[in-house]
């Protein structure tokens, strides 16, 4: 690889999200707790939706998958962070950077495909019920799913492909908690402006066209179900909110981070923590408290 990009960077140092070793000590604590919810909040929902025939839908396939890409995307930086706060010294290899960046792309475009895929599905169940089972066959779930993990890899592959021959010769410090394509980016021994410009741009439109289609779905959604009987708004108004808050809590984040131009790394940490870690915690939790079939199963 060496020879490939000119590169004489074999390794890269991360500053983690605090440099007090008291504070280490807390986050070591408190962002253990959270992945271990994260990892049993989303097997919760695996095991309830694969072993409970009347789960058996297709939103609740749509629910699982989530859940998969959820508990992924949580452990591509999660582990190492943790445990790196107990190291004085924060290294990751060349190829655990890359691999990091990659799977982060590849997991982040998949879902905001999947959760568009879950908006469809909420559209003709709601909107239409009577033909709810014949539109969503399983032919169409696995379209919609293939659909999201196609769109997630090219997304990636676009992403990483403007990182094959930069070379990395002098500076190899990322101020994060994992690696981050913008800030490796600006590692690179040459002018990379234009490439920082391109990878904001790609990721920040597909963040941007997929909340706007989101939010004109979920839009179209409420105008239709509005003027319905009160006890059937009121159940489609319960799993709708349910879908709206975890599209708020994932896309808002990214929206900012490659929209909006922040020059304080310290706040794109912040946004980075929320939507690789509690986003993947929160959902399980929103999904339970605010579906009916799943809570009247827990009960």
């Amino acid at each position: 690889m060496e020879s490939a990009n000119h590169s004489v960077v074999h390794e890269f140092i991360l500053l983690g999200l605090c440099k007090s070793q008291n504070l280490q000590i807390f986050f070591f604590l408190g962002f253990s707790v959270v992945f271990v919810g994260i990892v049993l909040g989303n097997l919760l929902i695996l095991v309830t939706v694969t072993f409970d025939a009347r789960l058996h839908t297709p939103m609740y396939f749509l629910l699982i998958n989530l859940s998969c890409i959820d508990m992924i995307l949580a452990s591509f930086a999660t582990p190492k962070m943790v445990l790196d706060f107990l190291r004085e010294r924060k290294t990751i290899s060349w190829w655990g950077c890359y691999s990091q960046m990659f799977f982060m792309h590849l997991l982040g475009g998949s879902e905001m495909m999947l959760l568009v895929a879950m908006a469809i599905d909420r559209y003709v169940a709601i909107c239409k019920p009577l033909h709810y089972m014949t539109i969503m066959s399983p032919r169409v779930l696995t379209g919609l799913l293939l659909s999201s993990y196609a769109v997630g890899f090219v997304h990636s592959s676009s992403q990483m492909a403007f990182m094959l021959n930069l070379p990395f010769c002098g500076p190899n410090v990322i101020d994060s908690f994992f690696c981050d394509l913008p800030l490796v980016i600006k590692l690179a021994c040459k002018d990379t402006y234009i490439l920082q410009l391109l990878v904001i741009a790609d990721s920040g439109l597909l963040s941007l066209v997929c909340f706007l289609l989101l939010l004109l779905s979920y839009g179209v959604i409420i105008f239709s179900v509005r003027h319905r009987a009160a006890s059937r708004s009121s159940k489609a108004f319960s799993t709708l909110s349910a879908h709206v808050t975890v599209m708020t809590l994932f896309f808002a984040p990214c929206v900012f981070i490659h929209v909006w131009p922040f020059s304080s790394y310290s706040l794109d940490k912040i946004l980075s923590v929320f939507y690789t870690i509690f986003t993947p915690l929160l959902n399980p939790i929103i999904y339970t408290l605010r579906n009916q079939e799943v809570k009247a199963i827990s009960c």
